[in-house]
């Protein structure tokens, strides 16, 4: 998986150049978990293991483990009577503990070799690609609700091709270098951020938590990474590989905690570096409102990342394949029940090919397995994360049976006795204006406008108008000029847009991740300039030839 190419970089330790050891990485595999398989095998003994188990989830500061009062649960989302993990919130008082402990080990940490911190990342990730493998996608499938084919395409291929990249494109960022002029050598040094970086990660990606504060970390920061409460189990176990890769202690605090209570102590510290968050549109802008009212107190203007969601589209123009439509639509909008942030919410479909459309999309809903994926995996997608979510789009759904704009075609029902189960729904609205098509549902709901085929253009201004956010977006259509077109309309209406292919399923380095507008700071995790964006680059000029007057030639 690993080519290592000589390459030569320069420090300004006595301003000498040293080697450079270029890495090049391939994508890890995506396993098959067919019948009989060995991966397949493994998976279910990992299953088996944790079946019914409760798993205890310190905070970590440094290598000390530590217990607070308050008590919390990670329940499992398709059987919420299974505590899968006892944890504890850090109150604020050690949360300023983690803080110390970072800020006291920044500049060594920040002094070693950028080689020598990716050989961590590399390390962590041969790990989650062998022997940890199993029992993370059983973490993430048991704890987040995940199918056998999502946990694996998170937990294990992204989050290992995380690791791989960004330590393959910090060790290449030492390579670019600005122009030496004669008698003079100029050398780029690409520092941490002076302070800590605060990393926020959702419930919805074991391997974004694992980047939000993995990749800081490895540019050379110290992180305090607040786990989301309903990830905690595979969140742990990530960190717990990073350990043993060689991560020194207190460069990565672990810090399960309130978020009201995580955001205010580390926002009010004066050495806040940066924020690197996933989450929900009201809770960056609190962090970044209490960022704003707190410059004066920073040594720095902290860093500022987020990705927030987003209110994905399929435009179908009346050229395109109904088949690839369909099928494109049915697993972006249903895959993990609708719990991706770039999950198509949103589809536009001409009048001519509705009928067509309609009945083929029913048709495989019909056949859609909603349940347990652990003891079923012919699952198509389990259930909702929590009962915040659960009320969330159950209040939607009540919502669509009640508009008289809205038509519910198929689903609408759910049922929270055992877990929290929401069935595949697809609402049909005579309104493209409706709340319904602008707002983030996160859950397996498609709203469907049908247009007249011949108001195409329009529809794509309604498009790029109607949602504040700006995430990912998708455009089936054969006609050439179409595309050209729609691609002109909907510029800025994505960060990620997609031709004639579903809105969803990036992959690290072929299709780097991220939204504008209210979806985010578009700082695309997975492509190269992302760890850029944890760096304090420092320019250092060395003259070789004296200066020897201070008069210039011109004046005599």
């Amino acid at each position: 998986m690993l080519r290592v190419r000589a390459a030569v970089c320069r420090s300004w330790r006595g301003f000498r150049t040293f080697p450079c050891s270029s890495v090049e990485v391939t994508n890890e595999p995506i396993l098959s978990f067919n019948e009989g398989s060995p991966e397949r095998t493994e998976l279910q003994e990992a299953l088996a293991r944790l079946r019914g188990g409760t798993e205890d989830v310190p905070c970590v500061v440094g290598d000390e483990h530590v217990w607070t009062k308050d008590i919390r649960y990670q329940l499992s989302p398709f059987n919420h009577s299974h505590k899968v993990a006892r944890f504890c919130y850090a109150d604020q008082e050690l949360i300023n503990k983690a803080i110390e402990a970072s800020v006291a080990a920044r500049r060594e940490w920040d002094l070693k070799p950028v080689q020598d911190r990716a050989q961590i990342l590399f390390k962590a990730a041969d790990i989650i690609s062998g022997p940890k493998r199993a029992e993370i996608l059983a973490k993430t499938m048991i704890g987040q609700g995940k199918t056998v084919v999502q946990a694996e395409i998170d937990a294990a291929a992204e989050l290992i091709d995380f690791f791989r990249f960004n330590a393959k494109h910090a060790i290449e960022l030492q390579t670019q270098q600005p122009l030496d002029a004669a008698g003079s050598t100029n050398t780029m040094l690409y520092r941490g951020l002076e302070g800590f970086v605060a990393a926020v990660a959702p419930f919805n990606f074991t391997a974004i938590g694992g980047n939000l504060a993995g990749t800081p970390a490895l540019m050379g920061n110290v992180v305090l990474w607040k786990p989301s409460d309903s990830a905690m189990s595979a969140s742990y176990a990530v960190y717990r590989v990073l350990r043993d890769s060689g991560l020194p202690p207190n460069i990565v605090q672990f810090l399960p905690a309130d978020g009201p209570v995580f955001g205010d102590a580390v926002t009010s510290s004066e050495h806040l570096a940066g924020i690197n968050f996933t989450g929900s549109v009201p809770t960056f802008k609190r962090l970044w409102k209490q960022v704003a009212q707190n410059l004066d107190r920073y040594r720095n203007f902290p860093r500022l990342a987020g990705e927030c969601g987003g209110k994905n589209f399929h435009f179908v123009h009346s050229s395109a394949d109904v088949r690839s439509v369909v099928m494109g639509t049915i697993r972006s909008a249903f895959e993990y029940g609708g719990q991706k942030c770039s999950a198509c919410s949103r589809m536009y479909v001409p009048d001519s090919l509705w009928p067509q459309i309609r009945t083929q999309l029913l048709g495989v809903l019909g056949d859609i397995r909603v349940g347990d994926p652990v003891d079923d995996f012919s699952t198509f997608f389990s259930a909702v994360i929590d009962d915040k979510s659960f009320a969330r789009i159950k209040g939607w759904l009540d919502r669509a049976r009640s508009s008289p704009s809205l038509s519910v075609l198929a689903g609408g029902t759910c049922d929270n006795r055992t877990g929290y189960f929401v069935d595949p729904t697809i609402i049909e609205t005579k309104d493209p204006q409706d709340a319904i098509m602008s707002e983030e549902i996160f859950g397996p709901v498609l709203v469907v406008f049908v247009y007249p085929e011949r108001s195409y253009k329009e529809v794509l201004q309604l498009i790029d108008s109607t949602s504040p956010y700006a995430l990912t977006g998708a455009v089936f259509a054969q006609d050439k000029e179409v595309v050209e077109e729609a691609a002109r309309v909907l510029r800025n209406a994505a960060g990620n847009y997609y031709v004639n292919d579903k809105s969803t399923g990036s992959i690290v380095a072929q299709q780097p991740f991220g939204g504008a507008r209210a979806s985010g700071t578009n700082d695309k995790p997975g492509g190269p300039h992302y760890v850029l964006r944890w760096t304090s680059p420092q320019v250092v000029k060395e003259t070789h030839v004296p200066l020897t007057e201070w008069k210039y030639p011109y004046m005599g």
